[in-house]
C-alpha cells in the first residue's frame, strides 16, 4: 500500500521555524516530483513547494528566502524547512508527488499520491 506520511506540524510564534518530514513507503518515489501544498481555513489548497527528481527547486512566492524543500531519495522521504514564520503560513500542510519527475507543477490536480495533512499554527 502506497502511502505518504507527515510529520513535524505544530503551534509556534512568529518568526519561529518548523521542518516537516515526508515518509514515503510502498513504493519507491526517488523518480516523482515531491512537492508541499497548503490550505488554510476557507481557502483552496495552493501550491507552497516542488523538488523534482534533478533536485532543482520551485517556491510559491509567498514562501521564497523562507522555506527550503530538500528530499533523501534513499529514505524515500521529503522535508520543508520552514523559517520566519507568519501568521499568514498557518494551514493544514500536505505532502504530494507526482510520477512526472522532471516537470513539477503547482496544480494539485497533477499529483497522485498524497499524505493526511499536519496542521501548521503560527500565533502572533
Amino acid at each position: 500500500q502506497v502511502q505518504l506520511v507527515e510529520s513535524g506540524g505544530g503551534l509556534v510564534q512568529a518568526g519561529g521555524s518548523l521542518r516537516l518530514s515526508c515518509a514515503a513507503s510502498g513504493r519507491s518515489f526517488s523518480t516523482y516530483v515531491r512537492a508541499w501544498f497548503r490550505q488554510a481555513p476557507g481557502k483552496e489548497r495552493e501550491f507552497v513547494a516542488a523538488i523534482p527528481w534533478s533536485a532543482d527547486t520551485a517556491y510559491a512566492d509567498s514562501v521564497k528566502g523562507r522555506f527550503t524543500i530538500s528530499r533523501d531519495n534513499a529514505k524515500n522521504t521529503a522535508a520543508l524547512q520552514m523559517n520566519s514564520l507568519k501568521t499568514e503560513d498557518t494551514a493544514v500542510y500536505y505532502c504530494a508527488a507526482d510520477p512526472d519527475g522532471s516537470n513539477w507543477s503547482r496544480r494539485a490536480q497533477d499529483y497522485d499520491y498524497w499524505g493526511q495533512g499536519t496542521q501548521v499554527t503560527v500565533s502572533s
